[in-house]
This record gives C-alpha cells, sequence and structure tokens, in this order.
C-alpha cells in the first residue's frame, strides 16, 4: 500500500509497524529502501527473506544524526567525524568498528557496520520519530529483489513486493543511485563503492586524502600486508541488472552495430546522445537521450533501466559516459548491470 510519506498520521503508522518488528517501503534521496529496526535482528532477517539477499551480505543502518552513531560504534576516527559533520544528512554511508553484540543481522554478523544519514524530508521524519521510541536506526537496503535495479520511486517498490508492504511516498529520488561507502577502519579513508560525491569532494570534508579500493589494489606495496576490506552492499560484480541484457557501447560501436542485420530480430532499449541511423531503421528500437550532465543522468538512471524492461526489449544499449571522476558512481552501476557473469542474471 501506497501512503503519502508527508504526514505525520502515515509517519506514525510507519513507526508502529516497525515497532513491531515489521517491514516498510521508505524513500531517500538515493533510492527508496526497505526497512525495518536496525537492532531487531529478526525483524532484519526478514529483510533478507523478501530480497532473496544472502545474509552475508551487510545492510547500512540509517539513523536520524551523528548522535545516534555512538548506539553501534564506539570508535569513531577524525576524519569520520569531519566527514558526518560537512556531508551528512546525505548520500555518503561510513563503515566503523561495531560495537560487540550491537545489530548482528545488520552487520551480518561482522565486526564492523554501514551507518548514513539520509538527507530525505520522509526519512528524515520517520527517523527523528523512531528516535523518539528508542529506534536508534533502521536497516533500509534498495527495495528490490536482490542484485536487480534499485528503486527510485514508490510505484517501483510496489511493482518489486506488491500491494501488502506499507511504503511511505516522497516521490522520485533526487540523487537516484545508491550513496558513496567509505571504509573508515582502515586508519585511512577507502571509498568501496562510489556514488555523487567524488574523491575530491570528499578529500576535502574528510581534511586527508581519500582513496579508492582499486587504487589501493593496484599498488603492490600497499596491497602486501594491507587489511582486508569489510564487505559492503552494492560490490559484486553482476549488480542493479534488469532483466534485459545491457551492453556499454561507444556512439561508433552503436552506430556499427545498428548496421549488422543480425541485430534486426531485437527489440532493443538505446540510451544515447542522437543518432544519425535511428531516422532510418526499421526495427523496433526505443530510444531515449541519456543526460549530459552526471547528476541528470544518476537521477534517471535507475528508472531509464526499468522503463526498457517495461518495454519487453531484448538488449539495453547504454552509450558509455565518459570516463572521470564526476561520472565514477554512473560508470559503476552501468558495469555492474553490464556484468555478465550468472550471479544475478
Amino acid at each position: 500500500m501506497i501512503v503519502t510519506g508527508s504526514s505525520a498520521e502515515t509517519i506514525e503508522k510507519a513507526v508502529q509497524l516497525i515497532r513491531t518488528g515489521e517491514l516498510i517501503g521508505l524513500p531517500t534521496e538515493t533510492v527508496y529502501g526497505l526497512g525495518a529496526n536496525a537492532m531487531d535482528d529478526h525483524a532484519v532477517a526478514k529483510i533478507y527473506a523478501l530480497k532473496g539477499r544472502p545474509i552475508n551480505h551487510p545492510l547500512i543502518a540509517h539513523v536520524y544524526s551523528k548522535d545516534e552513531v555512538r548506539y553501534f560504534s564506539d570508535h569513531v576516527p577524525i576524519f569520520a567525524h569531519h566527514l558526518m559533520d560537512t556531508l551528512w544528512p546525505g548520500p555518503l554511508t561510513l563503515i566503523l568498528q561495531k560495537r560487540v553484540d550491537i545489530a548482528n543481522a545488520c552487520s551480518a554478523n561482522l565486526q564492523t557496520i554501514a551507518i548514513r544519514c539520509p538527507k530525505h524530508e520522509v526519512a528524515q521524519s520517520l527517523l527523528q520519530r523512531c528516535r523518539q521510541v528508542n529506534v536508534w536506526g533502521l536497516a533500509a537496503p534498495s527495495a528490490n529483489r536482490f542484485g536487480r535495479v534499485s528503486p527510485t520511486t514508490a510505484k517501483h517498490v510496489q511493482e518489486e513486493f506488491g500491494e501488502s508492504l506499507f511504503i511511505l511516498d516522497g516521490g522520485a529520488c533526487d540523487v537516484g543511485i545508491e550513496s558513496t561507502i567509505i571504509d573508515c577502519t582502515r586508519g585511512r579513508p577507502v571509498v568501496l563503492r562510489p556514488g555523487i560525491l567524488t574523491l575530491k569532494e570528499l578529500s576535502i570534508c574528510a581534511k586527508e586524502p581519500v582513496v579508492a579500493e582499486h587504487d589501493l589494489i593496484k599498488n603492490s606495496s600497499e596491497k602486501q600486508g594491507r587489511l582486508k576490506a569489510p564487505n559492503a552492499s552494492g560490490t559484486l560484480d553482476s549488480h542493479y541488472a534488469p532483466r534485459a541484457l545491457v551492453r556499454l557501447l561507444t556512439q561508433a560501436e552503436i552506430q556499427q552495430r545498428l548496421t549488422v542485420e543480425s541485430t534486426y530480430s531485437l527489440k532493443l532499449g538505446l540510451w544515447s546522445q542522437p543518432l544519425k541511423l535511428l531516422t532510418n531503421t526499421v526495427y523496433p528500437v526505443f530510444w531515449e537521450q541519456i543526460p549530459s550532465k552526471p547528476i541528470d543522468c544518476a537521477k534517471v538512471l535507475f528508472a531509464q533501466l526499468r522503463a526498457f524492461d517495461g518495454l519487453g526489449v531484448d538488449e539495453i544499449w547504454v552509450e558509455k559516459p565518459q570516463n572521470s571522476p564526476e561520472w565514477a558512481g554512473i560508470n559503476d552501476r552501468l558495469q555492474r548491470a553490464a556484468h555478465t557473469g550468472t550471479e544475478h542474471r
């Protein structure tokens, strides 16, 4: 059931469901989440079961403010405080050392826990009310079946889980891709999953260099004896995948493939800049123009993949975005959606 997220009455109903161990759908500025009391292991287990998510994949605990972090972690590095002070609430998740015997299901029984303070006003209202009844945070992974395309509207959530789930409607998500995840447990800030925030922005806010995990791996001296990165949400090779096969292609590759006879039998979804050949094609191509700015592209990425799936296309061809820091989060999601492994396909 989709209800308005802006009324005190529906927020109160959501809190009641959470307190009794039930699940709800809620909006954040990144994507919609499937929420439960992060401290209630039985309730969190329902998230794993409904999503079909392996229980060894940790979730993210969503909190109202920095003050609630102490219920989950008692070891917060100085640079993590700087990041929270400047970028919370917002699309940033921090992985911290976890307090003993706290939120074990949410953290997949690891010694670390991921925490985020979302900016969306509905999420903030819900989390504030939860705090008032001693619910210190919500486990809220993306509200979709495991490995599939994340939802950015309440309708997307209902399409995934049906009308029985209580869903707070907060409109379309402003950011559109999941939060940046930074590991804060290795003595320096390390990005495990890129989002809309760039390394430069993060470094300024942390007041020290923030590095990407893949850059550490490239450095052989750093690789020797370095601490292993904790498991984190959305970091599998294959993830965010629609039903249709996704191909990332340059514009030249798209133009060339459109002239190959073997593609005539395909029903295509095409997300690219304008192409000359589209005016002459005689086979079914559903074309949409890909936004030229990363912030605009991120906002509609998942919705566009879902829309192509809704048209029943066989393949989705996406023009490769430029390889620059501003596009890192989008490229990450597209590469995982296009991964040809069988893990989630």
